[in-house]
């Protein structure tokens, strides 16, 4: 039986009965490496993240799920499930994890940033993604598993699970708050400078890649996307908040880390 029927099959018994179906398919799509080091998972802060009893918290590598409420505000939507779904997959793993560490070892906030598996060696951000509770993401140079990953959330965006029952796209036009998101729209500008590569869709938004990045990229292809419907994912920031936004500028910037965080669409 091929991947996506295994899928549909378990999406009929809803997201959260389908462990059993996608472990085999987690494993075999994300294999964990040999001898990966075994730790102790002192609590789960949210649907990506985890302390460890020696101090440390990772952040895990692929994934990027709904908020938790912090500083009075609201939990986003699915946000508490991932939590208690990454709950229940390190409890079936007798509290403890193992981790690949990613070549950029640790981010800008001092947390270790890794790959997670199971005991029994199936990727946690890949059954996470497959059940709809979370996002791929895919940041160079920790990109070891992104295939498998895209696999994953495919299936479970094809299903119609957790985050992807009501689309989570927004066009680019209607982007009103910074953070992540997914957005859909028309490239109207491209344009290359000393600064990167940039994708303006209509006069909303702007994409960046850095030059650093450009090498992961068919450059040509994305020259030639003016006119065409794209949908991106990334963090937004508000440019009139650094100082400098000059006429005409689109104010919401969006980095583009990746090719899998930006894809064409159908016209």
């Amino acid at each position: 039986m091929g991947f996506s029927r295994l899928l549909k099959k378990a999406s009929l018994a809803g997201a959260f009965f389908m462990s059993a179906i996608w472990l085999s398919t987690a494993q075999a799509l994300c294999p964990a490496p040999p001898s990966l080091p075994l730790v102790q998972v002192q609590r789960v802060v949210d649907g990506d993240t985890v302390r460890l009893s020696d101090g440390r918290s990772v952040r895990m590598i692929g994934l990027n799920t709904p908020e938790t409420g912090k500083k009075g505000q609201s939990a986003q939507p699915f946000a508490e499930a991932a939590k208690r779904r990454l709950q229940a997959l390190v409890d079936a793993s007798g509290g403890q994890v193992r981790l690949r560490v990613g070549e950029e070892p640790t981010d800008h906030y001092g947390r270790t940033l890794a790959n997670v598996y199971g005991h029994d060696g199936a990727n946690l951000e890949a059954q996470l993604l497959a059940e709809g509770l979370g996002y791929l993401v895919a940041v160079a140079p920790n990109v070891a598993l992104v295939s498998c990953q895209q696999a994953a959330e495919k299936s479970a965006r094809q299903a119609g699970l957790g985050l992807w029952r009501n689309s989570p796209v927004q066009p680019a036009a209607q982007i009103n708050a910074g953070g992540f998101a997914l957005v859909s729209g028309r490239v109207t500008s491209v344009q290359r400078n000393g600064g990167g590569l940039w994708i303006e869709i209509g006069d909303a938004l702007v994409l960046r890649i850095a030059p650093k990045l450009l090498g992961q990229f068919d450059t040509a292809a994305l020259q030639r996307l003016k006119g065409q419907r794209i949908e991106a994912r990334g963090w937004v920031v508000d440019r009139s908040r650094r100082g400098g936004l000059k006429s005409g500028q689109p104010r919401w910037m969006m980095s583009i880390t990746h090719p899998a965080m930006l894809d064409t669409l159908n016209k």
